[in-house]
């Protein structure tokens, strides 16, 4: 494999056979969970971002819908049961940061007490003034959006 420039990009390509190797992006999904005027967060035990937290999510498998993706990342991650709605947003995250495209889900919740799981050591709902350290842009986009009032 050698790197070359196709098209204005710069692509592995086999230099026997001349094949374009294709690096494409994974989709990862995750929501934010308001109750009672908290944000439901994770905190993350692996790389990027271990230690810091973030929103509830994790990568779509092959042929699952996103918002059953997001569901279960979410039950996987927090033990929290949601029921997920529109996307708030679509990231692109730069090559060097894994080349992940994420989508943000608004999600209610149903059930369930925050509990750490899949990738996790510790989740709950915070306050806008209890905070922890964010990782990730959709975290501080989940946090810009937080509605006027959450009860429920």
């Amino acid at each position: 494999m050698a790197t070359s420039e196709v098209r204005g990009v710069a692509r592995r390509t086999c230099s026997v056979c001349g094949r374009i190797h294709y690096v494409d992006p994974k989709v990862a999904v995750g929501v934010a969970v308001f109750r009672d005027d908290a944000l439901l967060l994770v905190r993350r035990t692996m790389e990027p971002a271990r230690g810091l937290w973030a929103l509830p999510g994790g990568f779509l498998d092959a042929g699952e819908h996103p918002t059953a993706a997001a569901a279960r990342e979410t039950l996987e991650e927090s033990g929290v049961t949601v029921t997920v709605g529109a996307v708030l947003d679509v990231f692109v995250n730069p090559p060097e940061e894994g080349g992940v495209v994420f989508l943000l889900y608004a999600a209610d919740w149903l059930a369930g007490e925050p509990t750490p799981g899949d990738d996790t050591d510790a989740a709950g709902f915070f306050r806008r003034t209890e905070l922890p350290p964010l990782a990730f842009a959709s975290t501080a986009a989940a946090v810009a959006r937080w509605p006027a009032s959450t009860q429920g």
